[in-house]
């Protein structure tokens, strides 16, 4: 509708179209479909939907994750901040492990990549053989800083990430320490962040579902970090390893401000992993040692399954039947593994309550009875199977033996159990490690060096047998004060 003009004739004018709408074309189509707005405007348009919806997305998978880490009372006892640590952890493991791989396993030639590799676990493993035995007990002297510790553990990760990243080029000396640093850094993690998940579990939840919920964070914060640290190393390694350094620098900040009550003993003792007679403090109930010992053995499968096939699927030998690509292989193995693990984390919380000491032996049953087929029958297909078996039976056999440490270890020296638990694992999976190298390193074939695993493995698994039968059926009350020095 026009409108009137001051003009003294009084003329109607037309309106002036809006700036932003085309022009009318009385020859176009008018069925035809609108076409979309061509030049900067529709770009403009585009990121602004783009930068909307990841938004959106980012806000959704931040209210979940928070609601996730504060339920069942996480959030009053601290346990909440514990689960975001951990997260920013694995997160920094998990672009610290690719940063490593693209420069020093991948990019080596396989004799100079194996002599590497055995030289990190050779190092790593030997402060845990020498430490070991003094690690619990510095634990429980080191009352009033736990919080100290853990953080020291990320920053020292943060200071060896800086390092490398500088470093990274040249591979000199200052590389090789500045991993071990990191290595060392990473497993002595596990030790103290095990101390610290007793102290801060609120009564809503078992000492099982706290350790569940920690393992699906940090698998959730691998996954999501290790796109972003592969997407950091396509400009180069030392990109990744200055993404891990922020995260560890993050985790850091995040370990100082866990609650006080960390960093409190109060009404804890000891406890003994050893059966001599006369030891002071409160000797392991048998149940615990059992499944200490059986988690050991899926370690040691575990960490020479790692080890070996990550180098046999370098180069996939003839009898694997695979004819793609060696990294897809690769990562389809690795990929099992997580998967199985995922599952086992929750198998554990719909099995928590029955019997984990029967589910502890039957897992490294599983686990050596696949390895055995595996090595007889070998194919790209059984070795993802044995992937996902790995990984689902190292999963369920470690909450098994929280639910045990839970159940059958007093409150007073439950975090010297962990403590000692741990340290072992880890050697465990170390020594798996070596021997995958040194059986590498001597030439043998993918099936050889499965059955001589398999042949350890089934020597262990005849041992804790043993064990079992000879001990008596029953925990000892170690409340009481008891103790049995046949353990």
């Amino acid at each position: 509708m026009g409108v009137p003009h001051d003009d003294a004739d009084g003329r109607w004018d037309e309106p002036a179209p809006p700036v932003d709408q085309p022009e009318h074309d009385p020859w176009a189509d008018p069925d035809a479909p609108a076409r979309e707005p061509q030049g900067p405007h529709a770009a403009v348009k585009a990121v602004k939907g783009t930068g909307r919806a990841v938004a959106g997305g980012s806000r959704w998978a931040f209210i979940r994750a928070r609601r996730f880490t504060h339920s069942g009372g996480a959030g009053e006892s601290g346990l909440s901040r514990l689960l975001e640590l951990h997260a920013f952890n694995t997160a920094g493991d998990a672009a610290v492990a690719i940063s490593l791989a693209g420069t020093v396993f991948f990019t080596a030639p396989t004799d100079e990549a194996t002599g590497q590799v055995a030289l990190f676990l050779v190092l790593t493993m030997l402060p845990f053989a020498v430490v070991a035995p003094l690690i619990g007990p510095f634990l429980d002297k080191f009352q009033r800083g736990r919080r100290w510790a853990i953080g020291a553990t990320l920053a020292v990760r943060a200071f060896s990430c800086w390092v490398l990243a500088g470093a990274v080029a040249e591979q000199s000396a200052t590389f090789f320490i500045a991993a071990l640093l990191c290595l060392v850094s990473s497993k002595a993690y596990g030790i103290t962040r095990a101390s610290a998940v007793p102290r801060l579990l609120p009564e809503q939840l078992t000492l099982v579902k706290a350790n569940s919920r920690i393992s699906l964070t940090g698998t959730a914060a691998g996954a999501i970090s290790a796109p972003l640290a592969v997407g950091a190393a396509y400009f180069g390694a030392e990109w990744s390893l200055r993404y891990a350094f922020v995260l560890f620098v993050v985790g850091t900040v995040l370990a100082v401000l866990l609650p006080a009550r960390v960093d409190s003993s109060d009404g804890e003792d000891k406890i003994d992993l050893t059966a001599a007679n006369g030891v002071k403090g409160v000797l392991a109930p048998r149940g615990v040692v059992n499944a200490l010992r059986c988690n050991a053995g899926l370690r040691l499968i575990t960490g020479f399954l790692t080890i070996f096939m990550a180098f046999v699927l370098r180069e996939p030998p003839e009898s694997l039947g695979w004819n793609g690509n060696a990294t897809i292989l690769l990562g389809l193995v690795i990929g099992a593994a997580g998967a199985g693990s995922t599952v086992g984390v929750l198998l554990g919380n719909v099995l928590k309550s029955r019997a984990p000491e029967a589910i502890v032996v039957f897992v490294l049953i599983v686990d050596t009875a696949v390895l055995v087929v595996v090595s007889l029958t070998l194919s790209w297909v059984t070795a993802v199977v044995l992937g996902l078996t790995a990984g689902l039976c190292q999963s369920l056999g470690k909450l098994s033996l929280d639910a045990l440490i839970q159940r059958d270890v007093p409150e007073r020296v439950r975090t010297s159990m962990f403590a000692r638990s741990e340290t072992l694992i880890q050697l465990s999976w170390v020594t798996g490690g070596l021997i995958g190298i040194g059986l590498f390193t001597i030439e043998a074939s993918v099936n050889v060096g499965l059955l001589v695993v398999a042949g350890i493995g089934l020597a262990w698994l005849a041992f804790v047998v043993v064990k079992l039968r000879n001990g008596p059926r029953q925990a000892v009350e170690v409340d009481r004060g008891e103790t049995d020095p046949s353990i």
